[in-house]
C-alpha cells in the first residue's frame, strides 16, 4: 500500500515529510486552496523530495498550459486532477505524465462516472463529495468500496486519520492501491503533524 501526503506547502515541513517512508508528496497548485504551494521557489524544494519519492501537483480545472509549465517548474511527477477535467483532457494529459483523476463519492452510484475514465488515467482517487474540492476531513462509507468494479487503481482520500489504521489494513480490494493523508495530520493548513504520522505510519505497517 502506497502512502501520498498531501497539501505540502513549507519547505522545513517537506524536508521533515523526507525522514518518513512515504511515497507520494502532493503540492495544491489552486488558488482558493489554504495549501496553495505556486508561491514555493523551487530551488528551496528541488532536494528536498528524495529517496524516489514523487511528486504530485494539485490542480482544479486549470488548462493544460498552466498545468504543463508548473509540471516543468516544480519537476512534478504526476498530476492530480481534482475538477470537473474531460475524459479526453484527462487521456491527452496522461500522455505527458501520469494522471490521478479524483471523484466525489458518498454512494456507490458515483462510481458509474468513473466508467468514462477508466484506461485513460494511471490512477483514481476516491474522496469525501463536499461543497469544496478536497480537504473537508470527512470521511465517506468505505464500505462501498466493493461498488467499485473498474480497472482502474484507487487511492482512498477523505477524513483518514492516525485512528483509521487497523480498518484501512482490512481493506481487501483488489484495486486498493494506497491512501491520501491531508486535513487529520495537520496543525494548520499545509503544515502537517509529522509526530502523528510517524505515529499512523508505524500501526499501518505493523503486522
Amino acid at each position: 500500500m502506497k502512502i501520498k501526503v498531501c497539501g505540502m506547502k513549507y519547505p522545513d515541513n517537506i524536508k521533515e515529510l523526507n525522514k518518513l517512508p512515504v511515497d507520494f508528496a502532493g503540492m495544491i497548485f489552486y488558488e482558493k486552496s489554504p495549501r496553495y504551494a505556486a508561491k514555493l521557489n523551487p530551488e528551496d524544494i528541488r532536494d528536498l523530495f528524495r529517496g524516489g519519492r514523487k511528486r504530485v501537483g494539485v490542480f482544479v480545472n486549470a488548462d493544460m498550459d498552466y498545468i504543463i509549465q508548473m509540471a516543468d517548474k516544480f519537476s512534478l511527477d504526476l498530476i492530480q486532477l481534482h475538477g470537473d477535467e474531460s475524459p479526453d483532457f484527462c487521456k491527452e494529459l496522461n500522455k505527458r505524465m501520469p494522471v490521478i483523476k479524483a471523484f466525489s463519492i458518498s454512494e456507490s452510484s458515483d462510481f458509474e462516472k468513473t466508467k468514462a475514465y477508466d484506461g485513460l488515467c494511471g490512477y483514481f482517487l476516491f474522496d469525501t463529495k463536499t461543497p469544496q474540492y478536497g480537504g473537508s476531513g470527512r470521511k465517506f462509507d468505505w464500505n462501498i468500496l466493493d461498488e467499485y468494479k473498474g480497472n482502474t487503481p484507487f487511492i482512498l482520500s477523505g477524513g483518514i486519520s492516525v485512528d483509521d489504521a487497523e480498518t484501512i489494513k482490512n481493506i481487501k480490494h483488489p484495486q486498493f492501491f494506497g491512501i491520501d493523508l491531508n486535513s487529520r495530520f495537520e496543525t494548520e493548513p499545509g503544515r502537517k503533524d509529522i509526530i502523528l504520522l510517524q505515529q499512523f505510519i508505524k500501526r499501518l505497517k505493523d503486522e
